[in-house]
């Protein structure tokens, strides 16, 4: 690999490491590529949806997103080492609608009701990766997890939905998800054959009867219990290709 890997995961959570890797790396999709998961997407989405997708990085998902019929997209990421690289990448291909910004997904610059859909691959699970305990998040792990949220549900339209891919199971990300001041229902669907990914779909002010609150720690669960793979997990990309850890997140 061309770029630095992190000697401590809360590297993940810093600028600096983000800018130098970008600088080196060309390209690099987490969770799969979109051809894998397009067919779980698609049926929420309409070509002419204004679309935000949250901590672009250098993922080919805006470019692929734009090539499946949907170019009203607005990129955006942290780094403006990445969204330069990116801008100029996609002028290159002809792909002139594509907006890119650079812009803090905790504190995003839009108005309210600003998008048909949001969509983030990945970029939620960077929130998660100094936390020590994935059934009970620590306070601050939790606060920017629900900045995310609050921002994500701010910027979406009355009926926008919200498109989450991760490897993060149900029951460690309903808590978060099925908060009460969420207007959205949670959906979740499972892809991938040696190891399951999942496509979360929520859309805002369809909040079902069945779609309630989900306490932290359930289901119980003592961290003396969860793999050691899970607790002391790093999201580099050879670990999390190993087979081991990969059988380490069955829980």
């Amino acid at each position: 690999m061309s770029h630095p890997l992190p000697d401590k995961n809360e590297q993940y959570l810093q600028m600096g490491y983000w800018n130098t890797r970008f600088d080196s790396e060309q390209e690099y999709d987490w969770f799969k590529g979109f051809s894998e998961f397009k067919h779980l997407c698609i049926g929420h989405l309409q070509c002419t949806d204004s679309i935000c997708i949250l901590g672009c990085g250098n993922s080919t998902l805006t470019q692929d997103l734009y090539n499946s019929g949907y170019q009203n997209l607005t990129s955006v990421d942290l780094s403006e080492v990445v969204i330069d690289r990116m801008r100029k990448k996609a002028a290159a291909a002809s792909q002139h609608e594509i907006k890119w910004q650079v812009a803090d997904m905790l504190d995003l610059p839009y108005p309210d009701s600003s998008f048909d859909a949001v969509i983030e691959k990945g970029t939620m699970d960077v929130l998660f990766v100094d936390n020590d305990d994935p059934f009970s998040p620590k306070a601050e792990v939790r606060q920017r997890v629900f900045q995310m949220l609050d921002e994500t549900h701010r910027v979406l339209k009355a009926d926008g939905v919200f498109l989450s891919i991760t490897f993060a199971q149900p029951h460690f990300r309903k808590p978060f998800l099925l908060c009460e001041q969420y207007t959205w229902d949670v959906n979740a669907w499972p892809f991938g054959d040696s190891f399951h990914y999942y496509v979360y779909a929520m859309h805002k002010n369809q909040r079902k009867e069945t779609d309630k609150p989900v306490p932290f720690g359930w289901p119980s669960r003592s961290s003396s219990t969860v793999p050691s793979a899970i607790t002391n997990s790093s999201m580099q990309h050879d670990h999390m290709d190993h087979e081991n850890f990969l059988l380490g997140m069955e829980v």
